[in-house]
């Protein structure tokens, strides 16, 4: 009999479920898109209606429609979602208020009780836990910024931290570790998804951590960047870095129990700044019957590294501490057409976070041989040679890119027991597909480009911030129109 597992990946802006098989192979799968948020006064950023757990019905719906076997070959299920959103419960589990996206001020602040019947305090991956299981657990993986003790892996014992965080132990979920059984699909959820009831339904972490471990990055010394939405890079560990202890980057649950992730500085519309350019010109896709990135890409493989001299800064959301930066395109001359502007934004992606890259591993103090890269993003064999010359790196793109769902297929492969631990899942489920090698004529030439790029902000912070005061231009707190164009 052929056996399968189901990995549910729940992101920012839409789902993606993934049936595979015990070697890491994708059968199937089914994405959907999130409807987009609901913007309100004072940063907030809140998901409609019941719509994680309306989105996620359907798309296991589709998905299940398809799958070429039968339901009960799902002998495990991965369940992964958006990291550190704020879902407030009544005490029979449906929701008391929207949900509370990751990018909304409430969730960085501690808990002000806004609805009357609310009953618990939990994360996403906590509350469709609830609606598919029925039961009140959650990963500890998911819990950053609550009171936590991240030594123990469990609620911590300080009372002063509930007091801080305005919870109590009651309206908190219980924890477990990446791996352990959440529980298994009930009836009423079987019937609303399709999935198979009974089902073992397993913990997973935040979905950076998910993703680390999709990638096989528990097993080396090497780098990982991440192309989302959020573009980081990370490294893995098993020293936990207390807040305020490092300067470059920071530590937060992995995917494995009792290591960690440490994760540098990050744009936060990294590759949503590509699909934005991309939706400019909607029209030259369609004229030539393709996707309009898959034509910019071919535009931009004719522009020479470096652009010509036109570089772009990635502000197109800055940081909280640095409001007044916004998105910029520096060096225009008569050479330059939209292939070096859409080339542009790939370079200053792979620069910005070369930039917060090195300063991460500089303050760990770990050698990196080869980069490994994942997310849409990974796709695109132009934007991978250029991330391979700038970081002067072999860069490694993974049969399956879609990591955060195979990593939820290896906590399930491993909480069910077809494998032992994470070390024979990670080799028996991640392969390789192919290396870039960095191109010496285009790292130097990259290395002349970045020491200028790597000082741009010291010369436009002091336009920016008086551009900021005279427009009266407000910070953003989230991308709000749908982006259409997409390498996911």
């Amino acid at each position: 009999m052929s056996q399968y597992i189901l990995a549910i990946d729940q992101g920012t802006q839409s789902n993606k479920i993934t049936i595979f098989d015990l070697q890491g192979k994708i059968l199937c799968s089914q994405s959907q898109s999130l409807r987009p948020f609901h913007l309100g006064p004072n940063g907030v950023v809140e998901h409609p209606d019941d719509d994680l757990w309306d989105s996620l019905q359907k798309t296991c719906q589709d998905l299940m429609q398809k799958f070429p076997g039968k339901a009960e070959d799902i002998i495990a299920i991965g369940l992964g979602s958006i990291r550190f959103n704020r879902v407030v419960l009544r005490k029979d589990g449906n929701l008391a208020q929207p949900v509370i996206s990751w990018l909304d001020s409430r969730t960085h602040a501690p808990y002000k009780k806004e609805v009357a019947d609310a009953a618990y305090l939990t994360t996403s991956t906590g509350y469709l836990t609830s609606r598919l299981t029925g039961q009140h657990l959650d990963t500890v993986s998911n819990y950053y910024g609550w009171p936590v003790d991240m030594d123990t892996w469990d609620w911590s014992t300080n009372d002063q931290l509930y007091q801080y965080f305005n919870v109590t132990p009651k309206m908190l979920f219980k924890l477990v570790t990446p791996g352990s059984l959440l529980g298994t699909i009930t009836a009423q959820a079987a019937q609303k998804t399709g999935l198979p009831q009974g089902a073992p339904v397993f913990a997973t972490a935040n979905d950076k951590a998910v993703e680390a471990l999709g990638t096989g990055l528990p097993l080396s010394q090497d780098l990982l960047l991440s192309l989302g939405t959020y573009v980081t890079s990370m490294m893995q560990g098993d020293k936990f870095w207390p807040y305020g202890s490092s300067k470059h980057f920071w530590s937060n649950f992995a995917d494995i129990p009792h290591e960690y992730l440490y994760e540098s500085n990050g744009i936060s519309r990294g590759m949503w700044t590509v699909s934005w350019f991309a939706n400019q010109f909607q029209e030259i896709g369609a004229a030539q019957g393709k996707s309009t990135l898959d034509v910019l890409t071919a535009e931009a493989k004719e522009v020479p590294p470096g652009c010509d001299g036109l570089m772009a800064l990635m502000d197109w959301l800055p940081a909280t501490d640095r409001y007044f930066r916004k998105g910029a395109f520096i060096g225009f001359d008569g050479r330059h057409t939209r292939a070096h502007m859409f080339r542009a934004i790939l370079e200053g992606l792979a620069m910005t976070e070369k930039q917060f890259s090195l300063a991460m591993i500089e303050e760990l103090k770990r050698p990196v041989k080869k980069l490994i890269v994942t997310g849409g993003g990974a796709k695109n064999d132009v934007f991978m040679q250029l991330i391979a010359d700038i970081y002067d790196l072999p860069t490694q793109r993974n049969a399956v890119i879609d990591a955060a769902g195979l990593g939820a297929a290896i906590n399930a492969a491993v909480g069910v027991g077809v494998y032992t631990n994470y070390i024979e899942a990670i080799q028996q489920m991640v392969h390789p597909q192919d290396t870039f090698q960095p191109i010496a004529a285009n790292v130097a030439r990259y290395q002349a480009v970045y020491a200028q790029y790597s000082t741009l902000h010291q010369l436009t912070d002091p336009v920016m911030k008086h551009l900021a005061t005279i427009n009266g231009v407000a910070q953003e707190k989230e991308p709000g129109a749908p982006i259409v164009a997409s390498w996911d």
